[in-house]
């Protein structure tokens, strides 16, 4: 199967939002270019921060962060696919998941948006292609419709919470060569495994 050369992680911009459910996608992609050596750098051209990892047998996995707010991600990615002629079907996007407790992490290949507005735009960008590879970060939800956009951009999770999605985000990177060669299915079978069998039921 088609493996993965740019590894795409939403947020929001600015040091308000960095420690917010909605940019874990983000610190992902941090602590994957710490973990394989990469320097992410303000690349003007590309709205965001951009860095270049050697992950599995890919001597050149781009690392990206957009510097947009979420709903505008779509922007950054389309550039770096472009620039960098990366097919769609290449790209693994990562963002924050509520239908998901805190410390899951699933991946999975295409499907809608999901009601998120950066997944939303990225389809958008891409002309419609939604068949690239995502994964999910469990944060939760606060249980009300009304409390969604305080919960995720404005509200610090728990420290209790805040480990637990970490530690799913580590798990995650543990991954990442085996989904970079395109091996889908070791892959899920090493990060799924953990939380049990359970399906969480979601819209897509």
């Amino acid at each position: 199967m088609t493996g993965v050369r740019l590894i795409a992680g939403l947020g929001n911009p600015g040091a308000k939002y960095e420690q917010t459910r909605h940019n874990v996608g983000a610190v992902f992609v941090r602590l994957a270019a710490e973990r394989f050596g990469a320097a992410l750098k303000p690349e003007a051209r590309f709205k965001g921060e951009l860095g270049v990892a050697s992950i599995g047998d890919e001597p050149q996995v781009r690392l990206l962060i957009p510097d947009t707010y979420v709903n505008l991600s779509g922007d950054a990615v389309g550039a770096v696919l472009r620039y960098f002629k990366i097919e769609p079907v290449e790209l693994l996007l990562v963002y924050d998941e509520m239908a998901f407790p805190p410390g899951v992490a699933r991946l999975k290949e295409g499907g809608g948006d999901n009601g998120h507005n950066g997944v939303k735009d990225v389809i958008e960008k891409l002309s419609g292609f939604r068949n690239f590879w995502r994964l999910r970060v469990g944060v939760g939800h606060p249980g009300e419709a009304a409390r969604v956009t305080a919960f995720l951009t404005s509200q610090r999770p728990p420290a209790s919470e805040r480990s637990v999605i970490e530690d799913s985000l580590h798990d995650a990177i543990a991954v990442l060569p085996d989904v970079v060669n395109g091996d889908w299915q070791k892959a899920m079978n090493r990060l799924h495994a953990p939380a049990g069998d359970a399906d969480v039921e979601e819209k897509s």
